[in-house]
């Protein structure tokens, strides 16, 4: 178990201060202190499951910096259950792990159990997505995405290509998990761009739930209910592809009779992009285990951490994802 030094005495004794006070035990008792045992850092890390090829990037990332770090990994899947994340939580918490991160599968009902990893001074970094609690204090910071702003990035490119158009443009959306941050907020940021043209019209929407699976069944839906489908917006790259199956099966082109825009940009949706069945991603990059290496140490260390860090991202046009495919790591 990590030892953050506390010991206040002589020159040249290491002093660590952790969110501007010493570390104290679950029961609220004195400093730990090293007396030269085993400085590693544990983190217990809650992920969302494996829904998606996003998402196996993600963990896979997060482990092999964890390693590189020399951080004591837990890690455990969720499998897309609110309630699975909760009990994880509180399973690193009895286990006094050193840190706590973990990427919502929704966005609400997690200030009981965050106030319980407060009170056991455990430090806690949303990853990729946020919680909507108001109580700011109850986590150190969020790494991730700014998913309202990829929303609009599909909307204004979605604007550009039908700038000319005078008819209606009828629009299908596959929507991620319900409630989940990326889901909200890819939603907004879409619907706040086209909202200001009334010829984009939003026909259909419905969760997808993240899965190529779900996608393939909603959009084969949408498909039998709506013959007049122009574009679909699929809040990831793994929804798009199953719709990509379900267009074919109906006997139409993707990329051609039904314009797609995806998001997250991992190697298949790059792939299906440069063979022009997707015709726009923006990126959402699931590699954020470095970052978060360094958030934790930093906060271990009684660093000022920002209170958001967003990682750097781009959009894809099928020429520029032929250039980006024989080095893309995910």
């Amino acid at each position: 178990m990590f030892k953050k030094i506390m010991a206040l005495v002589a020159v040249g004794v290491l002093a660590t201060a952790c969110g501007g006070g010493g570390e104290t035990t679950a029961e609220g008792g004195a400093p730990a202190s090293s007396g030269g045992g085993d400085s590693t850092i544990t983190m217990g890390f809650a992920q969302v499951g494996a829904e998606s090829g996003w998402r196996t990037a993600n963990t896979k990332s997060v482990q092999e910096s964890a390693k590189a770090a020399g951080i004591d990994l837990k890690f455990s899947d969720a499998q897309q259950k609110q309630e699975n994340q909760i009990k994880a939580i509180r399973s690193y918490i009895q286990q006094k792990v050193d840190i706590i991160a973990f990427s919502p599968v929704v966005e609400s009902g997690w200030d009981t159990v965050l106030q319980e990893a407060k009170a056991a001074n455990i430090p806690v970094i949303l990853t990729d997505r946020a919680v909507d609690s108001p109580d700011k204090t109850l986590y150190k910071t969020f790494l991730g995405s700014d998913f309202v702003e990829e929303g609009k990035k599909a909307g204004q490119w979605l604007v550009e290509q039908y700038a000319s158009e005078t008819g209606d443009v009828n629009i299908v959306e596959l929507q991620g998990t319900t409630g989940s941050a990326p889901a909200n907020d890819r939603k907004s940021g879409f619907a706040e761009v086209i909202g200001a043209d009334p010829k984009f019209k939003v026909i259909a929407s419905q969760s997808g739930d993240f899965t190529r699976a779900k996608g393939k069944e909603v959009m084969d839906a949408f498909l039998k209910a709506h013959p007049d489908i122009d574009v679909l917006y699929a809040h990831n790259d793994d929804m798009g592809l199953g719709a990509i199956e379900a267009i074919e099966g109906a006997g139409k082109v993707p990329g051609k009779d039904i314009k797609i825009i995806t998001v997250d940009a991992v190697k298949d949706g790059m792939q299906a992009l440069a063979d022009g069945k997707i015709n726009y991603i923006v990126e959402c990059s699931p590699l954020l285990g470095p970052q978060l290496m360094d958030l934790a140490k930093k906060v271990l260390a009684g660093e000022t951490v920002p209170d958001r860090v967003v990682t750097e991202e781009t959009t894809f046009t099928q020429e520029q994802a032929k250039q980006a495919l024989p080095t893309r790591q995910y």
